[in-house]
């Protein structure tokens, strides 16, 4: 009997350590200590007498045996969970912790309230959430999802279901345009001193919509770069420059008009909000009562998923 519990010490150090390549990552993600996820590592690869690991003092990779080994032990994975699934009881409720990726304003202005509620509701749901406007690789660092903002890229390794629609506006404080004058036609952008988050690519364009209704991508002169809203708008309202943000962000700043819009013909351009998750055979019930919340969330009226 010992032997056959065995078989399994150490496959779930192994996993987490091969997804996210690193001792210490792995050990956050199971709450145990670094030294002991190696040590359990390498008491697998004793007993199997395989080794899985490339190990430097820089990086940690798989092995060409380890790789083959992964794919049987996720596959294994999988089907004892959705096992387990099919014997979860009617009221069942969710439990177990759960990693989410948010972007950092939106995050925390229309996200973690409605987390926050699930977190108090249920006592035995733990919540691990990271605000940052990074595109994570949700594989590699461990994450059961994450919310995200703008169009997505073909990924096999990713599930993705739309929220809603994030609209944007071309905006500066009433101080700047006194100073340096309104903007009148979209190639100024060029020329004058941009507000962006966080630089995704050299060269740096807005999205526009022409009065055909058609999207246009319009490169900017880039002079401040911040990687959040929140100091995005803040350095925009200070009179530091033009900004384009979402409209949840500005509305009431444009309403009380220490915000003034610019470029209204252009207007209208707009990213989608999808939430993502790593494909899998089976999803955690954990993990699904998450997204049924946001799918929930984003579907009532006045929802900042969809202004």
């Amino acid at each position: 009997m010992q032997h056959s519990l065995d078989r399994f010490a150490g496959i779930d150090a192994f996993v987490a350590t091969a997804k996210v390549a690193s001792f210490t990552l792995a050990a956050e993600i199971l709450e145990m200590t670094p030294s002991g996820v190696a040590k359990s590592v390498t008491r697998l690869e004793a007993r199997i007498g395989l080794k899985l690991f490339h190990r430097t003092t820089r990086k940690l990779t798989l092995t060409p045996e380890g790789e083959v080994y992964l794919t049987a032990c996720l596959r294994a994975i999988d089907e004892l969970d959705a096992a387990e699934t099919g014997l979860v009881p009617k009221d069942w409720v969710p439990q177990g912790r759960v990693h989410i990726g948010v972007p950092g304003a939106f995050g925390r202005r229309h996200v973690l309230p409605s987390l926050l509620n699930m977190a108090t509701q249920f006592e035995k749901l733990d919540l691990t959430v990271s605000f940052t406007e990074r595109t994570m690789d949700l594989v590699e660092e461990g994450y059961d999802l994450s919310v995200r903002i703008g169009e997505l890229t073909d990924d096999s390794n990713l599930v993705a279901k739309r929220l809603g629609t994030q609209r944007l506006v071309i905006c500066a404080a009433p101080s700047y345009l006194q100073k340096y004058g309104t903007v009148e036609t979209p190639e100024e952008l060029q020329h004058r001193d941009c507000i962006i988050g966080s630089r995704r690519q050299q060269k740096q364009t807005w999205l526009l919509r022409t009065r055909e209704g058609k999207f246009m991508q319009q490169e900017i002169r880039v002079r401040h770069e911040f990687s959040d809203g929140e100091a995005m708008l803040a350095a925009g309202l200070a009179g530091c420059g033009i900004m384009q943000m979402p409209t949840w962000l500005v509305h009431a700043e444009l309403q009380r008009g220490s915000l003034i819009s610019l470029l209204d013909d252009f207007a209208g351009g707009e990213m989608p909000i999808h939430v993502i998750w790593p494909k899998s055979h089976y999803l955690q019930p954990k993990v699904r009562a998450v997204i049924d919340m946001l799918q929930v969330v984003a579907g009532q009226q006045g929802s900042r998923f969809n202004p």
